[in-house]
């Protein structure tokens, strides 16, 4: 699982090298195996600067060369031979200056001092394409008359620089499948060593005034079962386009890759929340209703990249009123995905039985990350969250209209499970006693409520994101990858009894 350190700290702030983040992570129980770094562009516009054309001269051997001069804010100007049409005298630059490498490809070049038909140049005047920065190479960058001479091109164009953690994480750690996620654990271990840091934030997600008060689209679940709780809403007059770079840059750093600004969004949020989302074309949803059930076997599903599937009849579907839309949990449709041609959308936030998913995604051979998630088991309350989260980004980048309240279907609310918890346990597995005080706080730290119920007792309220803890056992598990292994002393000397065997008798 791929972690970005930049976007981990949108959520906790914190004072601490990306090793040093991955230390932390590592001894709390989210192994980091690797962490490297990441380049929007390769190499991050290092040795690039802003400069002011002062002169433009025509080169005398040439027809098409201009012989410039160029404030970089050096001592002295830089004397450099440009062959763009559109070079002139006060033009604010991009200037890649000697030892710049520049990269075109699989190859790159080192910015050299050169002589080019007879006259000296010290630098490289740079077009959009040669930047990576856009397609364009029949000219050099114009920039604002505003840009500051000698400000880092990398610190202009608002080139970011991530380093991605690669979490080697077990099966059963589906509350640390997230941005999120990770960053509650780490702020609970950060807590527990002392190390200064700001408490989780979510992001904001204000309130939003539908255009309509009636759902235009009606959600019936017939499998109750495999689908304890599905909410939907709807959005009018959508834009599909490109995501802004910002979202862009989020998805390839852990290396999604984007497509448009809804499918985008919903890929941003599973990242971000844990829970995945899907998208539909609503004028593709026959009748104005979403039904989930089962379909007949050997039923034809064809899927978004065009595979044609035969379903087994325990495969849980979102249908409309007259046939499939797509596999819950596991894989879209062709006939229902959103397209260029998009305009209205019905967005989905669900919560599908790990086992229902598991084994639809292994008949099929369907390995995608929501079915990595739901298989796992996701959080039954965070489907309200996520699906306000996603609205309000398709709100601001797809100037999406809100047309429905939230439409959400939970007919039996599952309750969190309650678990007594003695300090004398902790004690006899770890080998070390912990006090109460501070096994609450580390509990609390990771979002359990707790509560006394003796001196040396807890009543702990489990979250419902927390599918593997079922036992004492496991929440000192949760206890002791906070407090650190490494902070539990190993004894000098081990002590054991040995049973002889009574001797047989003939």
């Amino acid at each position: 699982m791929k972690i970005s350190f930049n976007w981990l700290k949108q959520y906790i702030n914190f004072d601490l090298s990306p090793e040093e983040t991955g230390n932390y992570l590592t001894n709390c129980g989210l192994e980091v195996e690797s962490i490297e770094k990441f380049e929007v562009i390769k190499g991050g516009l290092r040795g690039i600067v802003i400069g002011e054309v002062l002169t433009c001269e025509e080169h005398p051997d040439s027809d098409h060369l201009h012989i410039t001069t160029v404030n970089i804010g050096a001592e002295t100007p830089l004397n450099i031979v440009c062959g763009a049409p559109n070079v002139r005298a006060g033009l604010k630059v991009a200037v890649a200056t000697v030892g710049t490498v520049l990269h075109a490809g699989e190859e790159s070049f080192t910015i050299k001092k050169s002589k080019i038909r007879g006259a000296a140049s010290e630098g490289m005047i740079c077009s959009e394409k040669e930047l990576h920065l856009g397609e364009n190479h029949e000219g050099i960058m114009e920039l604002d008359w505003q840009a500051k001479i000698g400000q880092p091109a990398a610190e202009y164009f608002d080139i970011e620089e991530d380093y991605v953690f690669e979490i080697g994480l077990t099966p059963n750690r589906s509350d640390a499948i997230s941005h999120i996620g990770v960053a509650r654990d780490l702020f609970a271990a950060l807590k527990q060593n002392n190390i200064p840091c700001s408490k989780i934030a979510l992001p904001f997600i204000g309130d939003f005034i539908p255009s309509k008060r009636n759902p235009s689209i009606a959600i019936v679940i017939e499998n109750k079962t495999a689908c304890p709780r599905y909410t939907g809403i709807c959005l009018e007059n959508v834009k599909i386009k490109e995501s802004p770079d910002w979202l862009k840059n989020r998805l390839l750093s852990v290396g999604v890759r984007p497509i448009n600004n809804v499918v985008d969004v919903t890929q941003f949020v599973m990242l971000e929340t844990g829970h995945p989302l899907h998208a539909f074309d609503s004028d593709k949803i026959e009748a104005r209703k979403v039904l989930i059930k089962t379909l007949p076997k050997d039923t034809i599903f064809k899927t978004l990249d065009d595979k044609e599937i035969k379903l087994h009849e325990e495969d849980l579907m979102i249908c409309s009123a007259k046939k499939g839309m797509c596999i819950a949990g596991v894989y879209g449709g062709k006939d229902s995905g959103i397209t260029e041609a998009t305009k209205n959308v019905f967005l989905e936030s669900a919560y599908f039985n790990p086992t229902s998913v598991r084994k639809t995604s292994k008949r099929h051979g369907l390995k995608t990350d929501a079915a990595f998630r739901f298989e796992r088991g996701c959080d039954i309350n965070m489907t309200i969250y996520a699906i306000r989260r996603a609205t309000q980004l398709l709100v601001e980048l797809a100037n999406a209209v809100v047309a429905s309240e939230v439409i959400d279907e939970y007919p039996t609310v599952m309750e969190p499970r309650i678990i007594s918890l003695s300090v004398e346990d902790v004690a006899k597995t770890a080998g070390k006693y912990i006090d109460k005080q501070t096994i609450s706080s580390i509990l609390l730290s990771l979002e359990f409520e707790n509560s006394s119920i003796s001196e040396n007792k807890l009543s702990v309220t489990i979250p419902l994101n927390k599918h593997d803890i079922t036992r004492p056992i496991d929440l000192i598990e949760e206890v002791l990858r906070i407090y650190g292994f490494n902070n539990i002393e190993i004894p000098n000397e081990i002590r054991y009894f040995q049973h002889s065997k009574p001797r047989p008798t003939f």
